[in-house]
């Protein structure tokens, strides 16, 4: 399969404009430590674990289709393996590519408990998709919303694929059920796009021509306690820990449960699987 990314289309160039409106002002992010854009580990490791328990959606059902009776998995942005643990019963082999260490030692952990071969790449991807051996089946959930240059990143994957990508990502900007939030506490307005339906435009400029299933995005309990969602609210938000009484009532004005805290939730919001096959060519 060959592809011409068209990296000044039309699509290509809102997509990467709608991110960069994401851009915080430097006096927001002089004022704290830490990055608002990095998420704790513990959150990905209980994703992780939760997926393996219970694999459930079309992302799981696609990349498990496209394998048996086995095949070789490739995880871009790997996370601690929620895309691609599940579908060890299948894997001859799990890569895992992702810019943490913390994250692919996470990764390793768990693919190690599982008893499955597997391998992992440190770094950013498209960047070091020349280190990284063709699979049978690539997998990426929620990263392209980082891909400033979605088609040359989502022809990277299509390149080391044999017989299919598995794409997931949320409807719409992860982070802007925070908006409210910023306005309130920052008085900032940020922006809403893009969404699932600006990357699968993109995809198409780029050749490329993708299916699109959606579920319901579950609701799960993703904090230990109500005080840990507050501490990792309060990073995203560029906050001092000072401000935590005035977050925490904030987070319960909007509808947050202390008693089961999880991140905020725009009600019906949807997890997008966008998959397409590939007439692989060595």
């Amino acid at each position: 399969m060959s592809h011409v990314s068209r990296s000044g289309s039309d699509a290509a160039a809102r997509w990467r404009d709608q991110l960069a409106a994401w851009a915080l002002p430097d006096r927001i992010l002089r004022a704290v430590p830490d990055s608002p854009w990095a998420i704790p580990k513990d959150v990905f490791t209980r994703r992780a674990d939760d997926s393996v328990a219970a694999p459930t959606g079309p992302s799981y059902v696609r990349a498990s289709e496209a394998l048996r009776p086995a095949g070789t998995v490739l995880d871009v942005g790997a996370g601690a393996g929620a895309a691609s643990l599940p579908l060890a019963r299948w894997a001859t082999r799990l890569s895992a590519v992702d810019s943490s260490e913390d994250m692919l030692a996470a990764f390793a952990e768990r693919a190690a408990q599982l008893g499955i071969a597997y391998d992992v790449v440190l770094g950013r991807w498209p960047d070091v998709a020349a280190q990284v051996a063709p699979a049978d089946v690539v997998v990426c959930h929620h990263v392209f919303y980082n891909a400033p240059d979605l088609a040359a990143f989502a022809l990277a994957l299509t390149d080391r694929a044999r017989r299919r990508v598995v794409v997931e990502l949320t409807e719409g900007h992860p982070v802007r059920v925070l908006n409210p939030l910023w306005k309130q506490l920052h008085d900032l307005e940020r922006p809403e796009g893009p969404t699932a339906t600006d990357a699968r435009d993109v995809l198409r400029e780029a050749g490329l021509d993708p299916h699109r299933e959606e579920r319901t995005r579950p609701l799960r309990p993703e904090y230990p306690s109500f005080d840990a969602l507050v501490a990792v609210t309060r990073r995203r938000l560029c906050l001092p820990p000072e401000r935590d009484p005035e977050l925490a009532d904030a987070l319960v004005r909007l509808g947050v449960d202390p008693d089961h805290p999880r991140d905020l939730s725009l009600g019906d919001e949807s997890l997008v699987t966008l998959w397409w096959d590939v007439a692989y060519r060595a």
